[in-house]
């Protein structure tokens, strides 16, 4: 039940972060206008809280293991939203990180 509410808590993160990184992204790159880097904004503020509520009490380590929920998450974003098509490369990579998510996050710790 830990990991399960671990891997939702770093889903929702992801969202709000890569979200709100599209957002401004379209409104300044985009000039899609200044309501879209207000939300933004707010996505990643939003992005900030949801990572306090992982169980781990250790800053560092949840922020080092969302990098490699970030690097996967992009990709798919990138897929789902802006037609991106990852090569085999990307998908490989996406991997490894996910792989070092569950590593930093999962290992048994004495």
């Amino acid at each position: 039940m830990i990991v399960t509410r671990s891997i939702i808590l770093f889903a929702i993160a992801a969202l709000a972060e890569i979200g709100g990184a599209w957002l401004i992204w379209q409104g300044v790159r985009e000039q899609r206008g200044i309501l879209w880097v207000i939300g933004g904004v707010l996505a990643l503020g939003a992005y900030g809280f949801v990572a306090t509520f992982q169980s781990d009490p250790n800053f560092g380590r949840i922020l080092a293991a969302y990098g490699g929920v970030f690097v996967a998450g992009s990709l798919a974003w990138g897929v789902a939203v802006d037609g991106f098509r990852p090569d085999r490369w990307d998908i490989v990579g996406a991997a490894i990180c996910l792989l070092g998510v569950a590593v930093i996050m999962y290992a048994p710790r004495g």
